[in-house]
């Protein structure tokens, strides 16, 4: 399970060095990309966003009176900050039975099957970051809906993911046939 737990990358801000960090991560986004047909960059700037590359991520405690503790505002958890009922739902679709928030490939799987879907749903270019993000925060019901219209803070923050996939994707150009060519010496020689 070599995408299990692994610590954030040193440089977060660099898809190239992700993925020298991180080789298995780099098989992860291109099994996610040849099976759903989603760009590289893309999940990858989304979950960037979410968790920060933490496999543990999940929303802050919320306490009442300050000190007692009453739950989280959200069961979202993982690499992809995924939410149980929307988790489930792909694992249900997909039939990844064995899957975990907390492992890198099944959250790039299960980020490459929300794209795939929000594409099928609301016909959203898997390339346009911003607008996937919004139906990853507010749902495919809500984004229809344009819920996403009165959260100023929230079109911020999906403007943020637009531009980080925009980097990710000239990085990406940039080592795209190192990472290639060492993945065939691996799958041939390693």
């Amino acid at each position: 399970m070599a995408g299990c737990a692994a610590s954030p990358p040193k440089n977060p801000d660099n898809i190239c060095a992700i993925f020298k960090e991180h080789r298995s991560w780099y098989d992860a986004a291109v099994d996610a990309r040849d099976k759903w047909g989603v760009p590289v960059h893309v999940p990858l700037a989304m979950m960037y966003q979410e968790s920060s590359f933490k496999h543990d991520a999940a929303p802050p405690m919320e306490y009442f009176l300050g000190f007692i503790p009453i739950g989280r505002a959200s069961d979202a958890y993982g690499y992809a900050q995924a939410k149980t009922m929307t988790w489930d739902d792909y694992v249900r679709e997909t039939g990844n039975s064995w899957s975990s928030r907390s492992d890198f490939d099944d959250a790039m799987d299960f980020m490459g099957w929300f794209i795939y879907k929000t594409h099928k749903i609301n016909g959203v270019s898997k390339w346009d970051a911003k607008k996937l993000y919004l139906n990853y925060h507010e749902g495919w019901g809500g984004y229809k809906r344009g819920s996403y219209r009165s959260k100023r803070w929230l079109i911020k923050v999906s403007d943020k993911v637009g531009a980080r996939a925009k980097r990710y994707a000239a990085q990406y150009r940039g080592c795209k046939d190192d990472l290639d060519s060492s993945w065939l010496w691996r799958l041939f020689f390693g």
